[in-house]
């Protein structure tokens, strides 16, 4: 039976969900060590898990929580400060070093600047296959004979697993020896194998493995629909070995049932997990986000109306050309994640912006909506006709600044005598021919492209053939346009000039219907910008507001249900949904948005990080029987 921990349903949830778990106060004697691939490494959304819950633990363990990751040379560099190790740490470091092994020690260079450990994991060819051997022999499990990934995994939980050795030797040598205790964490199958390691070494460790995604769930889901429906059916081995992943497969397999104590990010990938990993998960630890990073005070709103400008700008210069709308009433709506066109919801997204485009053009509603599709392709350049229209527009700026200029004090000293102005009279005819000459360059005939990147076989691309499918090609009269921006966006792209973050403050609606999606940073995101979101009961974060949140709709976070439900009929639901956010004035969206934002300190790590408490201190209590019988 999966124990479900998280947040109650008010708005500040209490901690009586976990009444044996002080937040404040550690185990005592007790040292946590946390293992991720993604440890000083930006890959992935677990990058964004342990380096934005950093702060809230070493706030909790201080110099007893240590991440240990693998050492990437110049890439680790970047995020790691290294400092000389003293103590029984600077012993154990000695120890591994008279072992072959390298590791370097620092501070991760985040918020909360945790203490981290590197190690140089690259093994010769002879030890990988003496690894491979003894993985094969202890665990029955294969290995392709070269898989640089895999060949690397084995060699981090060679190293991970003589760490943890010499860590548990040395931290229960010291004061106190006999409440001195070592709990290991680890994420993913990535890292996960020196739990195995350590049991049959019988290492004195107490071990959490958490799996974010299985590798099964993540390739059924990309390639084949309907996965939760088909989950009771399939025969784990039988894929694994249809998507070449039995290796990578066994080790979850393994991680997750040596473990002292098994986790999951959401109740939904916790379905999984049982069918395919052998084990249900002793606990649920969802994710959630350092708020403070976000967090401007009451100045969101201003932010909100300042970004949106630049947004403005981005319009004007890509659909003005060919025609106008009013901006005043424009409304932008965004989804964005990686390039899974099925599995992030894109197709339903637009789907969904076809039938509201109709009920929009239908409608008394005097609203336009932007949508952006925002996700990363290869792509070849920006469109030229768009940075040549954002020159002309620059140009066309700075003529009008001039002109205001110009005539500011002329206007002044006349309207001051109580002359008659005529302003006309007060522009000089080289600013008027020069300004009509730049608007006349500014318009095309051409329609405003739904594409802002030149991209190597665009043609096939799936989103690239839905938007032309369903015809959504930026006419005059759509009332829904579509932007597919298949770069992330950031300052050094010309087109915008804004970080991530400041073009979501600046939309008005978060749109993230997922297929499969264990958990879901972006609407939550969204949530600590204090923009409104909308995700599904597919997506873990969904699942978690469904349960914690029953009032959700209420305060501008909306689950679409798309479990067992067609494809049509989500897309119906969604378009409502949207169009229900069209109906909102000025005065409603604020509103909404004041409400999103209050409810943002939900998703702090203050209150989400409870569970992983939970999880450390069940760990130490299942080992400690475990150790007193020598198994």
């Amino acid at each position: 039976m999966t124990t479900v921990v998280g947040s109650t349903p008010d708005a500040i949830p209490s901690l009586s969900y976990a009444p044996n778990v002080d937040p404040d106060r550690a185990p005592p004697g007790a040292l946590l060590m946390e293992f991720g691939w993604e440890v000083c490494n930006p890959i992935g959304g677990i990058y964004q898990v342990l380096r934005s819950k950093s702060p809230a633990m070493a706030k909790r363990w201080q110099n007893r929580y240590i991440l240990v990751g693998p050492f990437m040379g110049a890439k680790s560099s970047l995020e790691f400060e290294a400092r000389r190790p003293s103590g029984w740490l600077g012993k154990v470091i000695d120890d591994l070093r008279s072992q072959g092994l390298v590791a370097h020690h620092g501070r991760w260079l985040v918020p909360g600047r945790p203490r981290v450990v590197l190690l140089e994991y690259a093994a010769t060819e002879e030890k990988i296959n003496e690894i491979k051997h003894q993985v094969w022999e202890q665990f029955g499990i294969e290995s392709p004979p070269s898989d640089p990934l895999v060949d690397g995994v084995l060699a981090f939980a060679e190293a991970s697993r003589k760490l943890l050795a010499s860590t548990a030797r040395a931290w229960s040598s010291g004061a106190g020896a006999g409440s001195r205790r070592v709990i290991a964490h680890f994420h993913e199958w990535m890292s996960g194998l020196a739990i195995a390691m350590a049991k049959r070494d019988k290492t004195p460790v107490a071990t959490v493995f958490q799996t974010h995604a299985t590798l099964l769930g993540r390739y059924i889901a990309s390639s084949e629909g309907d996965f939760y429906s088909r989950l009771p059916d399939i025969d784990p081995d039988a894929e694994a070995r249809k998507y070449a992943i039995t290796t990578q497969h066994a080790i979850e397999r393994e991680s997750a049932q040596a473990s002292n104590v098994f986790t999951t990010i959401s109740p939904i990938t916790a379905e999984e997990c049982g069918k395919f990993l052998g084990r249900e998960p002793d606990l649920i630890l969802p994710n959630g986000l350092n708020i403070d990073w976000f967090s401007v005070g009451h100045e969101f709103q201003t932010l909100h109306g300042q970004f949106k400008e630049r947004i403005h700008e981005f319009t004007l210069g890509h659909f003005f050309p060919s025609y106008t709308f009013d901006l005043e009433n424009t409304l932008y709506f965004f989804t964005s994640g990686r390039y899974e066109p099925t599995n992030k919801g894109f197709d339903l997204c637009l789907e969904a912006c076809a039938r509201l485009n109709e009920s929009l053009r239908r409608s008394r509603l005097p609203v336009t909506v932007v949508f952006f599709i925002v996700t990363r392709r290869d792509v070849e350049t920006l469109l030229p006709e768009a940075l040549e229209t954002r020159g002309v527009l620059g140009e066309l700026r700075d003529v009008c600044e001039h002109i205001t200029r110009d005539i500011s004090d002329a206007l002044f000293k006349k309207a001051a005598a109580g002359e008659r102005v005529s302003l006309d009279a007060l522009i000089e005819e080289y600013w008027v021919l020069r300004l009509r000459r730049i608007q006349a360059a500014f318009k095309t005939d051409r329609l405003p492209p739904y594409l802002t990147h030149r991209m190597p076989g665009a043609e096939q691309d799936e989103i690239v053939r839905t938007i032309k499918r369903l015809g959504l090609l930026n006419h005059p009269e759509d009332r829904v346009k579509v932007i597919y921006h298949p770069q992330f966006i950031s300052p050094t792209n010309p087109l915008w000039g804004l970080e991530y973050e400041q073009f979501v403050r600046g939309c008005h609606l978060g749109v993230f219907p997922s297929a499969y999606e264990p958990w879901g940073y972006t609407p939550m995101e969204c949530v600590a910008l204090g923009v409104p979101a909308i995700t599904s009961d597919l997506a873990g974060f969904g699942r978690h507001i469904a349960e914690m949140y029953p009032d959700h709709s209420r305060w501008g976070l909306w689950m679409v249900q798309r479990r067992g439900r067609p494809t049509d009929d989500a897309a119906t639901a969604l378009a409502k949904r949207m169009l229900e956010f069209c109906a909102l004035d000025r005065r409603g969206r604020i509103a909404m948005r004041n409400e999103v934002e209050r409810r943002s300190w939900n998703f702090d790590w203050s209150r989400l990080g409870l569970p992983y408490h939970r999880a450390h201190e069940l760990a130490l209590a299942r080992a400690e029987p475990a150790a007193a019988r020598g198994s």
